[in-house]
């Protein structure tokens, strides 16, 4: 006999809602509900995925699944994930968590009351090739971590609820936050809006660690020629590329570096440091999609009643952090987790970004 089907409801069919619905309804023993409001939204899903079945109100589904998947806009996330939390179901929440860090508390919260599990998507914690990097950072064949930047650009899909930070930096500071085992404390930010909506399309963060000492730096824009999903991290003993746009060499080791304590006194103009080059390696990462690995341990998850590996707890500690990019960004000042985040003084949350 085979196991007794788990059903799952995606709340939302848009961009990431489609890619869920897609995944999930390929996994075994899994039935999804595509829930939207959007008529012709459910054509559209109809037509893909004719062995799912559709709805308009997740109110009237509560008592029909065991878990949800929230692919909403962010700005309704946590009104649908408290309702299907409170119900009891299992949910999954797209990134950012919620666009406040009251409203990440509030689903916590829900997901500890309910006994419900919390999960966010923050899919690139499921990437192979970043479980790689971390890695090799954790073997100390980098050595010390100097500093870690990061490129999230790409021309277009501008938003109309949030600036380019909210919109794209979850996924950098997930991956910087994750490769470092711990969340930055202080957050500086540069943005500027330059067409579109009144939102910043493009970006500058600083992310400064207190164990590591390591500096991260992301670079965000909406408004560029080329397509980037880069991370770099610059070690003392090595260097290490992590290219999400690469097909075959998403991660490649540089044996290149400096050596401030020789100087080249020999040369007509001496510098300060030598250089050294030496071997670009690749090792072989096998590729799975990181949304197929993300949601199968989320069914696995709902199934056993295991703690997801990106808890809800994570989720809030990234926005944590976005809501210190938006203090940062009013005032021109460093914003610091560990002090009271005055979001009162800069506005709407995650909509005020200095321009």
């Amino acid at each position: 006999m085979g196991r007794t089907p788990t059903r799952v409801g995606v709340v939302g069919y848009g961009y990431w809602g489609s890619k869920h619905v897609r995944v999930l309804n390929s996994l075994p023993d899994v039935e999804v509900t595509v829930i939207d409001n959007d008529q012709q939204r459910l054509r559209e899903a109809m037509a893909s995925f004719p062995s799912c079945r559709i709805a308009t109100d997740l109110s009237e589904e509560l008592e029909s699944q065991d878990a949800v998947v929230v692919a909403t806009p962010p700005g309704i996330h946590a009104n649908v994930g408290l309702q299907a939390l409170e119900a009891g179901l299992h949910t999954l929440i797209e990134k950012p968590l919620a666009n406040s860090i009251e409203e990440a508390e509030a689903l916590v919260a829900a997901s500890e009351k309910s006994g419900a599990r919390l999960m966010v998507g923050h899919t690139f914690e499921y990437n192979p090739a970043v479980w790689k990097l971390k890695e090799i950072i954790s073997s100390g064949e980098l050595g010390r971590v100097l500093y870690i930047d990061a490129a999230r650009l790409s021309l277009g899909r501008y938003q109309t609820d949030c600036n380019v930070i909210w919109d794209l930096a979850p996924h950098d500071i997930s991956i910087v936050s994750y490769l470092l085992d711990e969340v930055p404390q202080t957050v500086s930010v540069w943005a500027q809006h330059n067409i579109g909506t009144e939102h910043a399309d493009v970006a500058y963060l600083k992310l400064e660690f207190e164990k590591s000492g390591a500096p991260a730096f992301v670079h965000l824009s909406w408004l560029h020629p080329e397509k980037t999903r880069r991370v770099t991290v610059v070690g003392e003993k090595k260097m290490a590329v992590y290219n999400d746009m690469s097909d075959n060499e998403r991660i490649r080791i540089y044996d290149v570096g400096v050596d401030p304590k020789k100087v080249d006194d020999d040369a007509s103009h001496g510098f300060p440091v030598s250089y050294r080059t030496g071997d670009i390696v690749s090792p072989f990462v096998p590729f799975q999609e990181p949304l197929l690995v993300q949601d199968s341990h989320f069914i696995e998850c709902v199934r056993t009643g295991a703690e997801p590996r990106t808890p809800g707890q994570r989720g809030l500690d990234i926005v944590k952090v976005l809501a210190a990019t938006d203090v940062a960004g009013a005032t021109g000042a460093p914003a610091h987790l560990s002090g009271n985040l005055d979001l009162a003084s800069v506005g709407n949350g995650h909509r005020m970004v200095r321009s």
